[in-house]
């Protein structure tokens, strides 16, 4: 870098001192608790399911699954975990959310890996502020998000 670049990276940046910025993420314990409730919700409601908490940058934090929950939820509640935690947003949400793009926006999305457009995903927000992600999958879409909103109550919020 010249040291024009670097001047103007530091004046920018305010800091000349730090190269990082902090992260709060979601905490293995506060993780394992919303996950118990979420089984617990489950088990209440009948359904058989997959639970995921990711952390702020969508890596797996925790995950459960339930004897006789469907295989291929496995993947799709650690996705439903990702997506929410990456934008921010109930994976439920998305239908209505996607309306208000362009159609290469609603076409394209879609299609990237990873990205889940139906219930069962909740962001988990502290304060305001993304930590992580919850998914949940095996029972409907209603079951799923109910389940994950069940682990978010057990943590203190709301969101």
């Amino acid at each position: 870098m010249s040291s024009t670049t670097t001047k103007f990276a530091l004046q920018c940046r305010g800091d000349a001192q730090s190269l990082s910025v902090p992260l709060r993420t979601i905490d293995w314990h506060a993780a394992y608790q919303a996950i118990g409730a979420a089984v617990q919700a489950a088990e209440a409601l009948g359904v058989r399911v997959n639970v995921a908490v990711v952390d702020a940058s969508g890596v797996l934090a925790a995950f459960l699954r339930m004897p006789g929950a469907p295989l291929h939820s496995v993947d799709i509640a650690i996705d439903k975990a990702y997506t929410a935690a990456s934008f921010g947003l109930a994976t439920s949400q998305w239908t209505d959310a996607l309306q208000q793009h362009s159609s290469a926006v609603r076409e394209g999305l879609v299609l990237r890996p990873r990205f889940v457009a139906f219930g069962g995903g909740l962001p988990v927000l502290e304060n305001g502020q993304r930590i992580g992600g919850i998914g949940v999958s095996g029972g409907s879409e209603q079951e799923d998000e109910a389940c994950a909103r069940a682990g978010l109550t057990a943590i203190g919020l709301n969101n």
